[in-house]
């Protein structure tokens, strides 16, 4: 390779400190080193970088681009090379945790802040899931923790659960809806002539999962759970809400709980991962979602 990490740090230097004696002091070299050193790059590459005719030497054209797309590449391989010492170590390059959207995910910031500290090296990346796509993402390694993944996972095995808690399912609807004065309990019947708002489950491979629906009722079908409030909030259909999601809106009066003949069960939520990943990154991320009080702040 012609263009070498060192080249482009003396180039750098040359460029921030003004001149090339003030490059080779701040670099601990002699004048002549550095004058070599992008001599041999202006002949490697076979173009001129420096314009030499005036009392200094100032960056061609070609010397500006090289300079501008090349700055970050010295940082850019000291922060792999510390990736790299990190996974001997037996650190992930990257964790994915993907997370069913009934967690508001701003419970997850001070996991988030407490892992930044550990200064391990890997990379996270964060998934936000609908339904069944938590399972989807696990089972088609797009993840690699999940935390949140409702109901029996997927079959054929090869991961490991841990319960995360239940929630409940309150029937809501927006105070100027049709059902808001309905009599209670409401039955089948009544719900079916209306419009149900559901959350569009995002699995890719696995078969989608539906929840709450009648069979012929009219469907708006949103991206995420939290349309689905809004959208309910807005008057423009009915449905099941995770009570932990709806109790604000409740309480504000912007939603009315109404009794039904066929309540929706609480839901079982689990934290899976593959049974053989041994990162100490996951590893780290399953010993916090050990305590209690983490689990309690997730569905709170």
């Amino acid at each position: 390779m012609r263009l070498t990490l060192d080249a482009l740090t003396v180039l750098e230097a040359i460029d921030r400190k003004g001149s090339f004696a003030a490059a080779a002091n701040e670099l601990h070299r002699v004048p002549s080193a550095i004058t070599y050193a992008m001599q041999k790059l202006e002949q490697d590459l076979d173009v001129l970088l420096f314009d030499r005719r005036g009392h200094r030497a100032q960056l061609t054209e070609a010397g500006r681009e090289l300079l501008r797309e090349g700055r970050n590449v010295p940082q850019a391989a000291a922060e792999l090379e510390t990736r790299v010492k990190r996974v001997a170590t037996g650190y992930e390059i990257e964790l994915r945790i993907a997370i069913d959207d009934v967690i508001a995910i701003e419970r997850l910031y001070p996991l988030l802040q407490e892992f930044y500290q550990e200064d391990c090296g890997t990379r996270l990346r964060i998934l936000m899931e609908v339904y069944g796509g938590t399972w989807d993402a696990l089972a088609t390694n797009r993840a690699d923790l999940v935390i949140g993944a409702p109901g029996e996972g997927p079959a054929g095995g090869g991961y490991s659960t841990r319960p995360l808690g239940t929630f409940q399912w309150l029937f809501a609807v927006a105070p100027t809806h049709p059902l808001a004065q309905a009599p209670e309990p409401i039955a089948p019947q009544e719900i079916l002539k209306q419009r149900s708002i559901t959350a569009t489950d995002s699995s890719r491979n696995l078969p989608s999962r539906t929840s709450g629906l009648l069979s012929g009722q009219d469907v708006l079908s949103v991206p995420d759970m939290r349309t689905k409030l809004a959208f309910q909030i807005a008057g423009l259909g009915v449905g099941y809400l995770p009570a932990h999601l709806a109790h604000a809106q409740i309480d504000a009066g912007r939603l009315v709980v109404k009794q039904v003949v066929e309540a929706k069960p609480e839901v079982q939520m689990f934290i899976a991962w593959r049974t053989a990943d041994k990162g100490k990154a996951l590893r780290w991320w399953l010993d916090k979602l050990k305590h209690a009080e983490v689990l309690k702040r997730l569905l709170s």
